[in-house]
Parts: C-alpha cells; sequence; structure tokens
C-alpha cells in the first residue's frame, strides 16, 4: 500500500455487461487496502460482493431482467434518465452522510455524476465500452436531436439538472466527454481513437483478476483445438442459431465445442447434441478462450476485448446496439469473419471457421493485437490511475 487508504465508491447500473469489465479493478482497490462501496441494484449483489466491496442496493427500474429495452433510441435514453432520477435520492440517502473521497462511476449512472458535484468530490468514469472523440458530437449525438421526442427528452433531463444539485446545468456537457475517463477496452477497438482526447481519456484494456475455483476451465483430455460459442449475457435465446452451430461444427475432427446457451433457452430444443460439445447455460469465458482455438461471438464490447486479449480468431454474429459497428472493427482488424444471423448457415459458419483457422496473416494479426491489449496495463493500470485521482 504505497498510500492511504480512501474511502471509493462505485456508482453502476445492473446490465452484466456493463458491470463484469470494472469488477476485477475493484477487487484489486479493496486488496491494496482501500474502502469500496459499490451502490448498484441487488440483481447483481453477488458479483459485487464477490470483489470483496461493501454492497450499497439502489433499485434500478432499467429492464435488465428480461432485457426488454425499446427499439427506439430516445426511448432507450429516457430510461437511462428515469433511473437517475429515482436512484438519485437512494444514493443521497447514503452517501451524503459517508461520502467518498472518489467517486468512479458506469456510463450511464447519470445520478453519480449528479451527486460527486453536489459533494465537490473527484469523479471518474470507468467506459465499458468506446468513448467519444472529436467530432462525435456532430456525428452521433446531433443526428439524435432529430429525432421524435427527442425536444421533450433533452427538456426533461434538463429540468432534473436545474435541480439535482450538479453544478454541470447543460445537458450536452453533462452527457458529453468526462473529466476523466478510463476506457477498459482495447485501444484498437475505439472508432477514431486518433481522435480521442488522451489527456481525459486511458485505454487500459480489459480487466482480469485473480481466477477464483469459479472461473478456472480444463480442455478435455484429447481436444486437439477448442471453439468457444457465445452470444453474451442479453441476447441468448437463439436456439435456431445454436442448432446451425452444432451442425456446422459437432463432427469437426479434433475440436471441442463449447456452447453457451444463457438461461433463456431450453437445451431441449438444440436436438441431439454431438458427443463433442459441451452445453452450458453460462462458462467462465476468459478461462476458455485462454485454451481456445477460435470464437463465435455476438462481438459485444467485452467479448471483443476478451478475444483480443487472447489472441483468438472469431466470428462476430451481432446481435444488436454497437455489436454491428463491433463486428466491423474486427474484420477490419484482420481477426474476425461477421455473419448475420440470418446468413449464419451451418456451411458458412463452417467455411469461416477453417478460413480463420487456417490463414497466417490472421494468426499473425492476432498475436499483434493481443501483445498491444495486453501492454495497455489493464487491472493495474487501471488502479494505479484511479489511486492518482484521489491527489
Amino acid at each position: 500500500m504505497s498510500r492511504r487508504p480512501a474511502h471509493i465508491a462505485m456508482i453502476g447500473v445492473p446490465a452484466v455487461s456493463h458491470v463484469l469489465p470494472s469488477l476485477a479493478v475493484i477487487r484489486e482497490l479493496v486488496a491494496r487496502g482501500h474502502r469500496v462501496t459499490y451502490a448498484n441494484d441487488p440483481a447483481v449483489a453477488d458479483l459485487i460482493k464477490a470483489t470483496g466491496a461493501e454492497f450499497v442496493p439502489v433499485t434500478s427500474v432499467l429492464p435488465v431482467a428480461d432485457n426488454n429495452w425499446p427499439d427506439d433510441p430516445i426511448a432507450a435514453m429516457g430510461l437511462f434518465l428515469d433511473d437517475a432520477v429515482q436512484s438519485l435520492p437512494q444514493v443521497r440517502a447514503v452517501y451524503d452522510a459517508d461520502p467518498a473521497d472518489l467517486y468512479l462511476y458506469d456510463i450511464g449512472a447519470y445520478a453519480a455524476r449528479a451527486l460527486a458535484e453536489s459533494q465537490g468530490r473527484p469523479l471518474v468514469q470507468l467506459s465499458p465500452t468506446f468513448v467519444a472523440w472529436e467530432g462525435y458530437a456532430e456525428e452521433v449525438a446531433a443526428p439524435l436531436r432529430q429525432l421524435p421526442g427527442a425536444d421533450e427528452y433533452w427538456a426533461r433531463f434538463g429540468r432534473w439538472l436545474a435541480r439535482c444539485g450538479a453544478t454541470t446545468t447543460d445537458v450536452e456537457t453533462f452527457c458529453g466527454p468526462p473529466s476523466r475517463s478510463l476506457a477498459l477496452i482495447p485501444r484498437a477497438m475505439q472508432p477514431y481513437a486518433d481522435k480521442v482526447d488522451t489527456a481525459t481519456v486511458t485505454f487500459v484494456g480489459p480487466c482480469f483478476g485473480p481466477r477464483g475455483d469459479e472461473d478456472t476451465w480444463t480442455r478435455p483430455a484429447g481436444a486437439r483445438r477448442v471453439l468457444l460459442v457465445s452470444l453474451g449475457s442479453a441476447y441468448t435465446r437463439q436456439p435456431e442459431f445454436y442448432r446451425n452451430c452444432l451442425a456446422a461444427f459437432g463432427d469437426l475432427p479434433g475440436w471441442h465445442v463449447v456452447l453457451q446457451i444463457g438461461r433463456h433457452t431450453d437445451p431441449r430444443e438444440l436436438g441431439t447434441v454431438p458427443p463433442g460439445v459441451d452445453v452450458r447455460t453460462w462458462v467462465p469465458q476468459v478461462a476458455v478462450l485462454a485454451e481456445a482455438g477460435a470464437f463465435v461471438t455476438h462481438a459485444g464490447m467485452g467479448s471483443s476485448g476478451e478475444g483480443l486479449s487472447a489472441g483468438v480468431p472469431m466470428i462476430a454474429v451481432p446481435q444488436g446496439a454497437e455489436q454491428f459497428m463491433n463486428a466491423d472493427r474486427l474484420v477490419e482488424l484482420g481477426v474476425a469473419r461477421r455473419i448475420d444471423t440470418a446468413d449464419a448457415s451451418p456451411e458458412a459458419l463452417r467455411t469461416a471457421l477453417l478460413e480463420l483457422v487456417d490463414d497466417p496473416d490472421v494468426a499473425r494479426r492476432s498475436a499483434e493485437l493481443r501483445a498491444r491489449a495486453r501492454a495497455e496495463g489493464g487491472t493495474a493500470r487501471a488502479a494505479d490511475l484511479v489511486e492518482d485521482a484521489l491527489g
């Protein structure tokens, strides 16, 4: 421990894809002797408590339990504002009496910034996905202002800022780039990386921690190659896609297939499962990727970064949100093939796999990107930077 212990508070949202990327950082800060509290919904309490942090229950209204997100982007943005409005009194009830020396927060946790500004405390964003770049406001944010319902959304946000205690009352500034951000992704996955303000943003890459018994995986005897198939945590109700994967990969000589289907798919919907396929509702993805020769992924930012850090070629089958952009980026990097779900026939999947694993250029690029991602510092560097922000 190189500095005095401090109270560091993390305020997040209960989407698993937003919680998992920073858990190793939280665990490291606890190990360094800091008192770390973590405010989030009870749905993710077990994940948080496993880090050693003190869990602070804050009920969320985000539809993460059933993944029933609206297709309309303004409506989706409105849900995060609704969550901030109702969660701010909850975090104030805890932290006004027990303020943190430093607040960490997820990109969707607007209440965290309002709280920190009202207390005059330092604030660091932990971003599980790409960050804004020079021109982002004009290229991405401005078109959203033209959508139906946008004017009322911005007006409602402004009314909340005027009364919530934040010192930043301009909506675009409040929702714009933070004064300090740690991007928990490889810089290679960042759009327009050369236009990102590195004075405020540091790419630390995916952050991994020590593995417990539940985070280990052993390659079966006789498996020369391992293929992981996973669509993450949100878009897993895809029985037809899984059946296509069984047809594509189930009889490949020397391959062992780990097929994660999530909790919304009944294994009986898959039909006959070949003996070389291991069907699971959940797997320790980082541990499996350490042994894998290829990865079929939805191209979520967390999975994309973990695939790059493992140096594993990927078949990207994007399902929603930024995953289509991520899939295209992986292709641009020379380590993946993109196949949209409608085109993911057994023949297309098998052809893509065999082309990827037999291509020496893909192997070379995968090794290069693996080295670059790991050189960004990961968990230890992120924790160092958090400590630096304490002053």
